[in-house]
């Protein structure tokens, strides 16, 4: 925890080496000097959003305001040494961006918009209604957080890990997570509209629940073990993804691209899927339940799937194949489909009355 009495000292310490009063520090701060002499009594302390310009206007390092911060900056050192020193080449050691710990803190309306080198180590922490627009928080780390109606939208949070956590009602509109890894994580009413999802991982046991991913490009993710319900997936890319153990439940995926898609060991109930692309998308080992199938089918597979209540309807299958399967619980209507399509269909014992073989 902070000590607001070290705070305060610090403070006088590095405002009176650079000669400047209250008064003058208050005004570089938009704040008034009796705010400025409480935190040098230690009565009271800036927020994070003040400790940040604090030290900028100071010429410190935030951790300088730590507990266990040695201060470079004694009370009796003498002027010309420091100038001396400052002459120096700065070694590899003081180039190392700084590295601050937010964990286990209340964060609410803090505005963190346009800021760097936030991602150390928020984890434990409560943080409501903060803003991240346009922050750079690659790799950012977050174990045990509840983040609720926060804004990172334009935000780079690629390479981040969020274990844990309850993630709720929050904007990632535009954002960047390419590559981030969620797991054991609730994540509720947030808008990805449009964001960077290229390789996320939504790995062991995550529920992911009324989400909009609509428009965002989620190709080559691997959601393994997870729990996707009544999400917005419309117009998404998700090229070469993998959907391994999970349950995808009242999502609506029209005119989403499923090419080169790989599902297996889970269950694909009561979606929408109208207009998405089917190309070489695979189903192995799925509970395929309350699906409309429509427009092109080429060169899927589906293996072992359980089918209820499934339709094709207006599609045109191409060398798409069914092996081990039920085809009398599937319904087709209006489709056609290529020779070989349609003899491994008409082998499998489909009702090929709703089928139309292609001529050409």
């Amino acid at each position: 925890m902070l000590n607001t009495k070290i705070i305060g000292n610090k403070i006088v310490e590095a405002r009176k080496k650079i000669n400047i009063s209250q008064a003058q520090l208050a005004q570089r701060l938009f704040i008034s000097s009796q705010a400025v002499g409480k935190w040098e009594r230690g009565e009271s302390m800036p927020d994070i959003t003040t400790f940040i310009r604090l030290a900028e206007i100071l010429g410190v390092d935030l951790n300088y305001f730590s507990d266990n911060f040695q201060s470079a900056i004694p009370g009796e050192t003498p002027i010309e040494p420091l100038a001396e020193k400052n002459e120096e080449p700065l070694s590899g050691k003081d180039e190392k961006k700084p590295s601050w710990n937010m964990s286990n803190g209340s964060w609410i309306d803090a505005d963190f918009s346009g800021l760097n080198n936030l991602h150390d180590k928020f984890s434990s922490s409560d943080i409501q209604k903060c803003k991240f627009i346009g922050s750079d928080i690659s790799g950012l780390i977050l174990k045990g957080n509840n983040v609720d109606q926060c804004d990172f939208s334009d935000s780079n949070i690629s390479g981040s890990k969020i274990q844990n956590s309850n993630l709720v009602n929050n904007i990632f509109k535009g954002c960047s997570l390419k590559e981030t890894e969620f797991s054991k994580s609730y994540i509720k009413s947030c808008d990805f509209f449009g964001a960077n999802l290229t390789g996320i991982n939504f790995l062991k046991r995550n529920h992911v629940d009324r989400c909009d991913f609509s428009t965002s490009d989620m190709s080559s993710s691997h959601i393994l073990g997870s729990s996707l319900a009544n999400n917005q997936f419309i117009e998404c890319s998700l090229k070469d993804a993998e959907f391994l153990e999970s349950h995808t439940k009242g999502c609506d995926f029209s005119e989403a691209d499923f090419s080169g898609v790989k599902f297996k060991s889970g269950a694909f109930i009561n979606n929408t899927v109208e207009g998405a692309v089917w190309n070489r998308t695979s189903f192995i080992g799925i509970q395929i339940e309350d699906i409309v199938f429509d427009g092109r089918l080429e060169d899927c597979y589906f293996e072992n799937s359980d089918f209820k209540r499934v339709t094709f309807q207006n599609s045109t299958l191409i060398n798409t194949f069914f092996k081990n399967n039920n085809l009398k619980k599937i319904q087709f209507i209006d489709c056609h489909a290529d020779r070989m399509t349609y003899e491994f269909l008409k082998n499998g014992k489909a009702d090929m009355a709703g089928i139309t073989l292609l001529t050409s």
